[in-house]
Formats: C-alpha cells, sequence, structure tokens
C-alpha cells in the first residue's frame, strides 16, 4: 500500500480535515492525524494502525483507559506513539471537566460528580480525594489523599485531617472511584466514611459526603442517609 502522503489528496486524512471539517474523519483517520506515519516494517499506514487500536480496544473509551503496555502491543506503536494517544485523551478528559476552582462553593453531589466524572472514571486504581471547604461551603484546596485499594491503613484520619487543620477548614467531602464502574459503595467504603466522621466530630469539623464515582453514574452517602 502506498505511504499515505502518495494517496490521491482528496483521500489523505490531514487534507480531508482542513478542506472538509473534523467531522467528516472517521476514528482511525482522526488517531492516524495523532500517529503521523505507519510502520515501514509491516507495510502498514498510520490509517492501518488506527483500524487495529479500534479492533483492539473496540471504543474509545476502552482506547483512552489503555496503558503504554497495551498500547505498544500494535505493531509500530512505540513509547512516543504511545505517549502521544495519552497525551490527547488527558487534554479531553481535563476539556470535559466542569471547573472546580477555589472560592466555588459546593452546593450539590451532582456538581462534584461533573467535575470528576471524566477523570476518574477510566482510572485502573481506586483514588481518595478530600474537598476542604470553608465556613460558606466554598472550596478551599483540593487534597489528594491516597491511591490503591481502600483500606483503614491507607485512608487514616490522621492522613485526611492534617490538611485540614492547615488550612483552617470548616467542613470536608470525600471523593473517589469504583474501577469496576459500579459506585455501590462497599462494606469498607462506609466503615472508613465512619470513623473519618466520627474524627470529624472530635474536632469539629463537618463531614459534609462521600462521593463514590462509577463509569456512569455516583452514589452520595449523604443522600442515602449513609453518613
Amino acid at each position: 500500500m502506498p505511504a499515505i502522503k502518495n494517496w490521491p489528496e482528496d483521500d489523505r486524512p490531514r487534507e480531508k480535515l482542513l478542506h472538509r471539517g473534523a467531522e467528516t474523519l472517521s476514528v482511525a483517520e482522526l488517531l492516524a492525524l495523532i500517529l503521523r506515519n505507519g510502520d515501514a516494517s509491516s507495510g502498514t499506514s498510520a490509517i492501518d494502525q488506527g483500524r487495529q487500536l479500534m479492533q483492539r480496544f473496540a471504543d474509545l473509551r476502552n482506547l483512552a483507559a489503555a496503558t503504554v503496555a497495551e498500547l505498544q502491543t500494535i505493531k509500530g506503536i512505540g513509547p512516543a506513539k504511545a505517549a502521544e494517544l495519552l497525551a490527547v485523551f488527558e487534554l479531553a478528559r481535563r476539556f470535559s471537566c466542569s471547573p472546580l476552582r477555589p472560592g466555588d462553593r459546593y452546593t450539590t453531589p451532582q456538581a462534584v460528580f461533573a467535575h470528576f466524572h471524566e477523570r476518574l472514571r477510566a482510572i485502573k486504581r481506586e483514588r481518595f480525594i478530600a474537598l476542604l471547604l470553608d465556613s460558606k461551603n466554598r472550596l478551599l484546596r483540593e487534597v489528594g489523599i491516597s491511591e490503591g485499594s481502600l483500606t483503614a491503613s491507607i485512608v487514616h484520619p490522621r492522613e485526611v485531617f492534617g490538611p485540614v487543620v492547615r488550612e483552617s477548614a470548616a467542613a470536608v467531602l470525600f471523593v473517589h472511584n469504583h474501577p469496576s464502574g459500579d459506585p455501590t459503595p462497599s462494606r469498607e467504603d462506609l466503615d472508613i466514611t465512619q470513623r473519618l466522621k466520627e474524627a470529624g466530630d472530635l474536632m469539629g469539623v463537618r463531614v459534609l459526603d462521600h462521593i463514590i464515582i462509577g463509569s456512569e453514574d455516583y452514589v452520595s452517602l449523604a443522600d442515602r442517609g449513609l453518613l
């Protein structure tokens, strides 16, 4: 197969995008623009690689969650191309997140879900985050507490409330993801939340909610009366 640069101009992804718009390109063609060139040793073009990626991962969401090692199972995709793909998907995630900035007021679990959904849904390890709030429930700071399977040993009150004390926060809100995609709280989730709630009560810090992010939905422990 001739190189893409030798194809008729109307068939080349870059020229097609410039003349007709990005929406006219297939997913494989869009991926080809990121990959730029194919694999000379096997005679595959960048579009062929784009098609192979979609065959391997089935859809863009799975592709966005792929690791460097998984991307490199496609012949001709090395560390550089894998890094470029990961960078594009990370930009897409950040663009799709609703902004949550210092000074913003916490109003509903839905707002927190909108901010964290794209950021956390594809992560393959549990990530536990604390949002520190002032007396009017305005965001002071976001603090990453732990990464890994949730246990009492890695989500300990001293790790959580140390930053709370330093920032003089009046309230705190917890967020974490379930890599399985199912946001149903586990027994461990409930136990840890209760321990943190008791610690907050002792310190005079309000624990407003613990929101668990799944692939398509979330659970608010406060909404369910579990806090």
